[in-house]
């Protein structure tokens, strides 16, 4: 096919190309494409080539029984569903005025934070949006969007990638806590910054490792804490679990210790002090068009986030890593 052709083949819908292929895929034969799509058998044949021509690359093998998906072809199929479903869900969303929110929406939340704290508004974000499927991915890694194909990441502490939007939804709070078996082993009491930074100490690996920031609630002094820990984990349901267990104190969100220390299990210290609260941000890709379920997961998120304890809204304090 020569360059004047190929002019010809682009200026076809590409998106009717992929579809013929993909009907080709599932299908299993040109014939039976053909006649799902109400066409000749052809007429799929050239658009096949149209479309290996466009791309440089054999995506089918002909067979006596009927076709054969390359390695190329596989993932070209795998790219043209998700292309595909991304237009049909724009054409659907840009037809009913952009309100009607529809289709799948992949999201990726921190690991503790989005099985404890998020579900309850995600749970109302589903009984409000019925049209919309969610995939809910646990982890406190950034995402390759365009690779994993996520539409958005809920994610606490800082971000420098500037090719992102991001949306601050609150500010976690964070306290120091110790259990009161690890107290009574040292003397029963831990008053001063001195005695606290005397007991063993366990790290969240994530957010501080060697120090701890804190900041005096009165006077708004910020002093570093040096500790040497027992135990540094990237799990905040392993650190208060070690904290429970009386294996040292740490720093943590303050939602992931309100009941403990209520019902005493837990022991909160130095009240005066308080790590800088981390920053809970909402990120996705920079696009012209949102859609409207990632639109409307926004505002939800936005209106509940500073509803959740031990949680305030974005800007309140200074936020900071320690």
């Amino acid at each position: 096919m020569d360059k004047l052709e190929l002019d010809a083949a682009g200026g076809q819908d590409r998106l009717a190309l992929l579809h013929s292929f993909v009907t080709v895929v599932d299908a299993g034969s040109l014939s039976r494409a053909a006649a799902r799509l109400g066409t000749t058998q052809p007429t799929i044949s050239r658009r096949l080539q149209q479309l290996e021509a466009l791309l440089g690359l054999n995506l089918l093998q002909r067979t006596t029984r009927g076709v054969r998906v390359t390695e190329d072809g596989q993932r070209c199929a795998e790219r043209a569903r998700e292309l595909l479903g991304d237009w049909d869900a724009l054409a659907t969303d840009l037809r009913a005025g952009g309100e009607q929110a529809r289709g799948n929406l992949r999201v990726v939340a921190p690991h503790a934070f989005g099985q404890a704290q998020l579900v309850e508004p995600l749970a109302d974000f589903l009984a409000a949006n019925p049209e919309v499927s969610v995939e809910w991915l646990l982890h406190d890694r950034l995402p390759d969007f365009a690779r994993a194909g996520i539409d958005c990441a809920i994610h606490v502490g800082d971000v420098d990638d500037e090719s992102l939007v991001a949306i601050g939804l609150g500010e976690v709070t964070r306290v120091i806590i110790a259990a009161p078996s690890l107290l009574a082993r040292h003397g029963g009491r831990a008053e001063t910054l001195a005695e606290v930074g005397a007991l063993p100490w366990l790290a969240f690996g994530h957010f501080y490792r060697t120090s701890v920031r804190l900041r005096d609630t009165a006077s708004g002094e910020l002093t570093e804490l040096p500790i040497t820990p027992r135990l540094t984990t990237d799990s905040l349901f392993a650190l208060r679990n070690a904290v429970l267990m009386g294996c040292g104190v740490a720093v943590v969100s303050a939602w992931s210790v309100i009941d403990d220390i209520a019902a005493g299990r837990l022991v909160r210290l130095l009240p005066g002090w308080q790590a800088p609260p981390l920053p809970v941000r909402l990120l996705y890709p920079q696009a012209s068009h949102l859609p409207a379920r990632l639109r409307k997961f926004i505002e939800l998120m936005r209106e509940r986030l500073p509803r959740i304890a031990g949680v305030m809204p974005p800007g309140s304090q200074s936020a900071g890593d320690s």
